[in-house]
């Protein structure tokens, strides 16, 4: 955990705040530009902290948002925590609510179900740039890499719960695989 100046939760809030605006399909498909963000850039945490940070907040149950929380928990303790959290949820929130009433009443119109179509692949780009980002750490080791496209080839061809794979790499991490 690293101590923080005023002026740099500042910059982390802002940054978030970016963040939110632009995370179409969820908070996750920014997380290549956090890790970019809080590993490369600021330097606050490592590879191997941000994807635990990831994965933990994932395994946890409650909302998938709440990996913004731990990294910033991990980046800068409790005030990191809640200036993540405040940067991510208030613009998007605004936003998605104005957006919704104004979608709402014109749900008919060719723009509208334009704009919902194109937002689709770009959804899947970002979560594939998340995916890729988030193998960083393990993208040297054979079983991680069968583990990685072996879940993602079950998940497309097979009705399997994603819960299933999650355990087969949950066994594979306990036992010293990965």
């Amino acid at each position: 955990m690293n101590v923080l100046s005023l002026g740099e939760y500042v910059e982390l809030i802002g940054h978030f705040m970016v963040l939110s605006i632009i995370a179409i399909g969820g908070a996750i498909t920014t997380a290549p530009e956090m890790h970019r963000y809080l590993v490369l850039e600021r330097g606050w945490m490592s590879d191997a902290q941000f994807t635990g940070s990831i994965a933990l907040a994932q395994a946890a149950p409650g909302p998938n948002i709440l990996f913004v929380a731990v990294l910033g928990w991990t980046a800068a303790g409790p005030w990191g925590a809640l200036v993540t959290m405040l940067g991510i949820m208030l613009p998007s929130t605004t936003l998605a609510l104005a957006a919704a009433r104004w979608g709402r009443a014109r749900r008919d119109t060719l723009a509208v179900r334009a704009f919902t179509a194109g937002m689709a692949p770009l959804t899947v780009g970002l979560l594939f740039s998340t995916g890729w980002v988030l193998t960083e750490p393990t993208r040297t080791s054979a079983v991680a890499l069968v583990l990685v496209v072996g879940s993602a080839a079950l998940l497309l061809r097979t009705p399997v719960s994603p819960m299933w794979l999650i355990a087969a790499g949950a066994v594979s991490g306990a036992l010293g695989w990965v």
